[in-house]
């Protein structure tokens, strides 16, 4: 049972949780206090003390709002509630001492500063501070940092929020920022000046409330008020985590997360925001047509022609890739099946069962992994995979939930028992009596490298049978933003991958660039990069991608989400659907819809469940037959984070990334 407490706040008597601070309070009274160190989802700082009230009865000096349970407030002489002031003398003459103390070594940057137009410390002195200073000693200034290629420090700005600090160390798992010195001394930085090693650093510059920690590839490009802001769907990895995308004329200029507490909470990953400069380079703008051997620029008449001549009464195959919106793998398989030919999306041979949802999506939902009590991963690296849902499994850590790893050892932020790296182990875990688990939260996180191999079907009947053992829910970990849609829309054949390729005359490649085609067939390539679904294409159609078109994607967990346009494709690229319907007319047998609306309601009449956005639809379980587990280790899905996708291949910045994680395992320690 709660316990629920009575309190004035401002002269509005609210009731609210006797554990909450006296901010959320605040907040749930509508009134707002300014801070800068506190944040809802790090640990309690109390030191930039922005948020002072005055609470009547209390000691003659304001309290800082964010370090004071509404519990430990006493009652009037009389019983009455507590009372907090938010707007009283005292809370206004210390709000402006803290404005003034905060800016006596603030520099005066704000013209040529990042922040500028979104910054925190700017709102605050407007809205609280005065305009003067007694300060007339020199300012102070302190060396910038070098944190790598992403966070660009201004540290001279700093005003030891430790905001940075806390998230690096708690949430992101890595011990590399502190604070050291006293008083006039004490400075951020980073230990022995090491660069930030996790792919979640880019966060902490949302997180910063100044200029101190800016966006290194952002700086100088943009300000705030000339962007246009649009809310959208990331699909770098499965999490789907919900952004939003900055354009300026047509181009975008950075992306950011949304908060979405079931899917990213407020976090992205480093891929996510900073893989907007791949949407600029090697990109798609015309069609091609392979002639003696080269590509050639064409026109959209003569190349959906000539496709439409390749596929006329041949053995067709369709391949539906990793980034594909739900709607244009629909509208592809019902284009090669009216023509009497297969389509597949498990393009990277995971043994995913068709049709049964509890078996390619599974039971849990991402919110879950904050209470479980047990979590057990089997094949995968969700540092690599997902690094935002892996920040939920440190979270569940830190609450005390056990955390088993059967698969490839690796640093994941957090502590394991790490039960062995192949079939075995996983065998020996299925054996294992788990009656104790039977009353507590636990959740199996299986990835795709488990799945890939031969035995998929087999182990996935296995974790299936632990799930049922030891009252477990399961977590399908994808690894394509795109392929739990297509698994919904029916983009699969019987015996996968290999089965809808052979004999296949024509392979119409929807963005499906992680896939190597023999040579031998007719290759028809659709998609926004060229990468190597172009370089092995016939034609290539040139499609838009995920920040250029409408789009639905569903998530890792079966949760249906909207993207967004926010810009237009180059040149002469084209939405995916479109060209779909462009061909099928060419083929002479137009597909039943002029118009993404239209192709949306015959998606839901198939699909029922697909219309109700942001809600993860339950799913009856049903269990796999078992087979026959083969001897080998598992091996994880992802071995390059940085560039898992045409997008990501095009971008300079994961390239330097990429290479730097390559040359800092390579690198020779002195002992060595």
């Amino acid at each position: 049972m709660s316990d629920f407490r009575k309190i004035i706040i401002d002269g509005n008597e609210i009731e609210v949780e006797g554990g909450m601070t006296l901010i959320q309070a605040c907040e749930q009274a509508g009134i707002e206090i300014p801070r800068f160190c506190y944040h809802e989802r790090l640990s309690i700082a109390g030191n930039c003390r922005m948020c002072l009230v005055e609470v009547v009865g209390g000691p003659p000096k304001p309290a800082a709002s964010c370090a004071m349970q509404v519990k430990d407030l006493r009652p009037g002489k009389d019983g009455e509630p507590p009372v907090v002031k938010t707007n009283s003398p005292m809370v206004k003459k210390a709000r402006e001492g803290v404005m003034e103390f905060l800016l006596i070594n603030h520099p005066l940057d704000c013209p040529i500063c990042d922040q500028g137009g979104e910054c925190d410390l700017q709102d605050q002195a407007m809205a609280y501070g005065v305009d003067f200073s007694r300060f007339r000693e020199p300012k102070r200034a302190v060396e910038d940092l070098d944190l790598g290629p992403l966070v660009e420090t201004h540290m001279t700005r700093c005003i030891s929020c430790t905001r940075c600090v806390r998230f690096t160390t708690e949430v992101a798992g890595i011990s590399q920022m502190g604070q050291t010195g006293r008083g006039e001394d004490a400075e951020i930085t980073s230990y022995l000046g090491e660069t930030l090693e996790s792919n979640l650093q880019g966060n902490i510059i949302d997180l910063c409330p100044v200029g101190a920690l800016v966006s290194k590839p952002y700086a100088f490009t943009a300000r705030p008020w000339e962007l246009t802001k649009t809310e959208s769907i990331d699909v770098m990895d499965a999490l789907c985590s919900n952004i939003r995308v900055d354009t300026k004329g047509r181009e975008v200029m950075r992306f950011l997360p949304r908060n979405h507490d079931g899917v990213n909470e407020e976090w992205i990953s480093d891929k996510t925001r900073f893989v907007w400069d791949g949407l600029r380079r090697q990109r798609l703008d015309k069609p091609f047509v392979r002639e003696n051997g080269k590509l050639r620029p064409s026109t959209w008449p003569e190349a959906l022609t000539k496709a439409a001549e390749a596929m006329k009464g041949r053995k067709l195959a369709g391949l539906v890739g990793d980034l594909v919106p739900t709607e244009a793998g629909y509208a592809l398989k019902h284009l090669i099946e009216a023509q009497g030919g297969h389509v597949e999306c498990r393009t990277d041979g995971a043994k995913l069962p068709a049709g049964n949802r509890s078996g390619y999506v599974g039971t849990a939902t991402i919110e879950e992994i904050d209470t479980a009590d047990k979590i057990l991963l089997i094949g995968t690296n969700p540092r690599d995979e997902a690094p935002v849902l892996n920040a939920r499994i440190r979270k569940a850590w830190a609450a005390g939930a056990d955390v088993t790893v059967v698969g490839e050892a690796a640093d994941l932020t957090y502590n394991y028992e790490h039960m062995g790296t192949g079939r075995a182990a996983l065998e020996h875990m299925a054996d294992l009596d788990m009656s104790d688990l039977q009353d507590k939260a636990s959740i199996v996180i299986v990835g795709q490298g488990a799945l890939r191999e031969a035995d998929g079907a087999a182990v996935l009947a296995q974790v299936q049978a632990i799930c049922e053992k030891s009252g477990g829910k399961l977590l399908v970990l994808h690894t394509a933003a795109g392929r739990v849609g297509a698994m919904d829309a029916g983009c699969t054949t019987e015996g996968g991958l290999d089965a809808a390729i052979e004999g296949a005359e024509v392979i119409y490649n929807l963005g499906a660039d992680e896939v190597d085609i023999a040579d031998g067939p007719f290759v028809i390539y659709q998609g926004s990069h060229g990468d190597r679904g172009a370089h092995r294409a016939d034609i290539i159609l040139p499609g838009a991608a995920y920040t250029e078109e409408q789009g639905l994607f569903v998530n890792t967990e079966g949760r249906p989400q909207l993207a967004l346009r926010a810009g237009f494709a180059p040149g002469e690229a084209k939405e995916n659907w479109a060209i779909l319907r462009a061909l099928s007319a060419e083929l002479g047998a137009t597909l039943p819809f002029d118009s993404l609306a239209q192709l949306r309601r015959a998606l839901v009449a198939d699909v029922p469940h697909l219309a109700k956005i942001d809600t993860v639809p339950e799913n009856a379980w049903q269990a796999e037959s078992a087979g026959k587990l083969g001897q080998a280790d598992f091996r994880n899905a992802v071995q390059d984070f940085y560039l898992t996708n045409p997008i990501a291949r095009a971008s300079t910045l994961m390239a330097e990334l990429s290479a730097g994680v390559k040359s800092r395992k390579d690198t020779k320690i002195a002992a060595e």
